[in-house]
C-alpha cells in the first residue's frame, strides 16, 4: 500500500472549503500586504487567458509563507525558488496554468471536485488548489518534504486538504477516482496508476516526455482518453519510493 501516514489539515466545525490566510502566520516586513500579492496576481493578468477564480486563489495564498526567509523578498516574482531535496516552489503562472486548464477542462462545473495533487513539496500549489476545489488529496515521497508541508500549512488551517506521504507513482488508490490529477513533477510517460483513478470525464494535467510537454488528458470512458498539448515545460523529474 503507497500511503506510509496522512495528515487531514481540519478543523472540528470546519466546512469542506479553504479558509482564509490566519491571522497567527509570521509576519515579514511588507510581505503580509495584500498590495504585494495583487500585483504578482495582476501580471499574471495581464498575460491574459486565466481564470478570475485561480488569479483570487493565488491572492488568497501567501507564497512567502512557503519560503525560505532569506528568499521571501523574491516570493511575488514568476520564479521557482529551491525549497531543498533538490525540489523547487512552482512558478505562480506554473501552479496558474494547470489548474486554469483543468476548470476550463471541466466547465461548466463550479469547482475541481476532487482533485489528487502529485509532489506537495512546500505546500504552496496544494494550498493554492484547495481554493477552487471540493477536496484535495496531496502526496509527496519526500518524508521532510511532508513534515515541511504540514508545518507550513498548519497556519493557514485549509480544511479541504490531506496531506499523505506516499509514492506518487502509485497515485493515492485510497482516494480514487478524482475529477483532477495534477502533477508538478515531470515523467518519461504517465504513470498507469493515474489513469487507472481518474474519474470518467475527468481531467489529468502533467508534464510528460523528454523534451517535456504539459499534456492535458481527458478521460471519455474507462480506457479511451483525449490527449491535448498545451505547452512545453520544465519540471523536476518524477521519482519514485520514499526517503
Amino acid at each position: 500500500m503507497p500511503t506510509v501516514s496522512s495528515t487531514v489539515l481540519r478543523t472540528a466545525n470546519a466546512q469542506p472549503q479553504a479558509q482564509g490566510p490566519s491571522r497567527c502566520l509570521p509576519r515579514q516586513a511588507g510581505l503580509d500586504s495584500e498590495a504585494v500579492r495583487r500585483s504578482m496576481v495582476d501580471k499574471l493578468r495581464q498575460l491574459g487567458g486565466f481564470d478570475e477564480r485561480v488569479l483570487q486563489a493565488l491572492l488568497d495564498v501567501p507564497r512567502h509563507h512557503f519560503v525560505e526567509p532569506g528568499l521571501a523578498a523574491q516570493a511575488y516574482l514568476d520564479n521557482a525558488l529551491p525549497i531543498g531535496y533538490e525540489q523547487t516552489i512552482s512558478k505562480p503562472s506554473v501552479v496558474a496554468r494547470g489548474l486554469d486548464a483543468a476548470l476550463k477542462a471541466l466547465a461548466p462545473r463550479a469547482n475541481l471536485g476532487k482533485v489528487l495533487d502529485i509532489g506537495t513539496g512546500c505546500g504552496y500549489a496544494a494550498a493554492v488548489t484547495a481554493r477552487v476545489a471540493v477536496e484535495v488529496y496531496s502526496v509527496e515521497r519526500i518524508r521532510a518534504l511532508h513534515d515541511l508541508a504540514r508545518n507550513n500549512l498548519r497556519a493557514l488551517r485549509v480544511p479541504n486538504l490531506r496531506l499523505i506521504l506516499g509514492d506518487g507513482m502509485a497515485g493515492c488508490p485510497q482516494g480514487a477516482p478524482f475529477d483532477v490529477i495534477l502533477s508538478g513533477a515531470a515523467a518519461l510517460t504517465v504513470p498507469q496508476a493515474w489513469l487507472d483513478q481518474l474519474a470518467v470525464g475527468g481531467a489529468l494535467i502533467a508534464p510528460i516526455g523528454d523534451p517535456q510537454q504539459l499534456l492535458l488528458y481527458r478521460k471519455r470512458s474507462a480506457t479511451a482518453f483525449d490527449i491535448q498539448p498545451l505547452e512545453g515545460a520544465k519540471f523536476v523529474p518524477l521519482k519514485s519510493g520514499l526517503t
